[in-house]
C-alpha cells in the first residue's frame, strides 16, 4: 500500500536567504520521501508562492491555499501540520472533523492554550485518527541510547531529571517530553516555578519567557528540574539523569553529546552515537548542500547520509504506527503530559505557589499575565535610570 501524504503549511524554503524559520514542512517532506510506501500528493499554504515553491521542490501535483479543499479533493491518509502553534488546534481539529485519514502529525509545541491542547487530542480520538506531535528527539539515537543505559541499571534507580533550554514552551517542550520518556511516562504530581519576562520574546508568534526555573515531582518519587534562558547554564547540559549509582549527561557544554559516570568517584565514559545532540552527522548547512547536490547529480546516492535525521526518524515512527495499526511514541497522550508541565509552570508563576496536577485551567497563563500587565514586558527599569526600556525585537517566523 502507498500512503497518500498532505502537508498543511508549506512555509518558506530553507534555501531562501530571508527565511528565519526552521522550514519544518521541508523536513517532514524529506522524511516521507525516503519511505518507499509514502507519496506526497498535496500541500496547502495561505501564501500561494510558498505552496508552489514547496510543490516544485518535492514534485507535488496538488497545490492549494485552502487546506479543507485540499483534504476534500486529495483524500490523504496522513497529514502533516507545520503551521505556527497558535493555529495548530484549528487545523488539527479541522482535519479530524473532515475525517478519512489515518494520522495527523503536528509540529510542536502542541498549542498555545491548555484547552486547545486537550481539544486537539479529544477531536482526534473521537474521529479515530492517530494524533502525534513532533517531539523528534525521543526517537534520536543519542536519547534512545541514554534510555537503554538507564533501563539497564547503569546509574541505579533514577532520582532526578535536570534539563536546560532557551524557554519552557517552544524549546522546552522537548526536554519535558524527554523527561516523560526517561520516567516511563510516570504521572506528574505537582509543579513549582517562576518566570521572568521583561523583554518581549515571541517565537513563531507565541509568547515565551526570558528566564524560568521550574521544579516538579512525579508520583513515583522522581523529581524534575528545568532552567531556561539566561540561567539555563546553571544545569550545564541539555539533560542530566541522576541515579542512585551514577549520572548520564546529554549535550554537555563544550563536551560530548552523551556520557555516563558510574558511582561517585569514577571518571566519565563517552558514548559515541554517531551524531551530535541535535541529530546532525554534519553541520546542517553542509548537510543541506550535500543533499541538494545528491538530487542534482546523476549517479550520486539518493540518501548520502547513512543515518536519518531525528525528524526523519519521527516521520518513520508515525508511518510505522499506521502500518501496524499501533501507537507511536510521539502520541498525543505523551505530548499532553509534557505540555501540561509547561502550562503548569506558567500557572505556578501566576498563582505564586505550587500547582497540583491535573491542571484545572483552560488558558495560557503567560499570555494572560502579559495581557493583564502582571509582567514587566517593555517596562524594564532594572538599571534605575528612570528610562522605560522598549521590548527587544520579536521572532515572527511563520513556520
Amino acid at each position: 500500500m502507498t500512503y497518500r501524504i498532505a502537508i498543511v503549511g508549506a512555509g518558506e524554503s530553507p534555501e531562501d536567504p530571508d527565511s528565519d524559520g526552521f522550514a519544518m514542512a521541508y523536513r517532514h517532506a524529506a522524511g516521507y520521501r525516503r519511505l518507499d510506501d509514502c507519496e506526497i500528493v498535496a500541500c496547502a499554504d495561505i501564501v500561494p508562492e510558498n505552496a508552489r515553491q514547496f510543490a516544485d521542490e518535492f514534485d507535488v501535483d496538488g497545490v492549494y491555499e485552502d487546506y479543507e479543499r485540499m483534504l476534500a479533493e486529495t483524500d490523504p491518509d496522513i497529514v502533516s501540520v507545520t503551521v505556527p502553534p497558535a493555529v495548530h488546534a484549528e487545523i488539527v481539529t479541522g482535519c479530524a472533523d473532515h475525517g478519512g485519514m489515518d494520522a495527523i502529525h503536528c509540529e510542536k509545541p502542541m498549542a498555545t492554550t491548555w484547552a486547545d491542547c486537550e481539544e486537539m487530542a479529544r477531536a482526534c480520538e473521537d474521529a479515530d485518527v492517530e494524533l502525534t506531535i513532533n517531539h523528534q528527539r525521543r526517537v534520536g539515537p543519542t536519547y534512545e541510547r541514554a534510555k537503554e543505559l538507564l533501563d539497564d541499571g547503569t546509574i541505579g534507580d533514577l532520582q532526578r531529571v535536570e534539563c536546560s533550554a532557551m524557554n519552557l514552551f517552544d524549546a522546552g517542550t522537548h526536554v519535558f517530553d524527554l523527561a516523560g520518556m526517561f520516567t516511563d511516562q510516570a504521572t506528574p504530581d505537582w509543579v513549582l516555578a517562576n518566570v521572568d519576562y521583561r523583554e518581549e520574546n515571541r517565537w513563531f508568534g507565541a509568547h515565551n519567557e526570558n528566564q524560568a526555573i521550574a521544579q516538579w515531582r512525579y508520583e513515583n518519587g522522581v523529581h524534575g528540574l528545568a532552567s531556561t534562558g539566561e540561567g539555563s547554564d546553571a544545569v550545564g547540559c541539555y539533560v542530566r539523569l541522576i541515579g542512585t549509582e551514577g549520572r548520564i549527561e546529554i549535550g554537555v557544554d563544550d563536551g560530548p553529546p552523551l556520557r555516563v559516570r558510574h558511582g561517585r568517584t569514577l571518571g566519565w565514559s563517552r558514548i559515541d552515537t554517531g551524531e551530535n545532540m541535535w541529530g546532525d552527522t554534519l553541520h546542517p548547512t553542509w548537510k543541506a548542500a550535500v543533499a541538494k547536490v545528491s538530487r542534482a547529480l546523476p549517479g550520486f546516492p539518493d540518501e548520502p547520509f547513512p543515518q536519518p535525521s531525528h525528524v526523519e526518524r519521527a516521520i518513520e515512527s508515525v508511518v510505522d504506527a499506521v502500518r501496524r495499526d499501533g501507537v507511536s511514541p510521539l502520541s498525543a497522550k505523551n505530548a499532553l503530559q509534557s505540555t501540561e508541565l509547561v502550562f503548569a509552570s506558567w500557572e505556578s508563576a501566576r498563582r505564586r505557589g505550587r500547582v497540583d496536577l491535573p491542571l484545572d485551567i483552560e488558558d495560557n497563563p503567560l499570555e494572560a499575565m502579559v495581557e493583564a500587565g502582571m509582567l514587566p514586558v517593555g517596562r524594564d527599569d532594572a538599571d534605575g535610570d528612570g528610562d522605560i526600556k522598549q521590548p527587544l525585537g520579536s521572532r515572527t517566523d511563520d513556520d
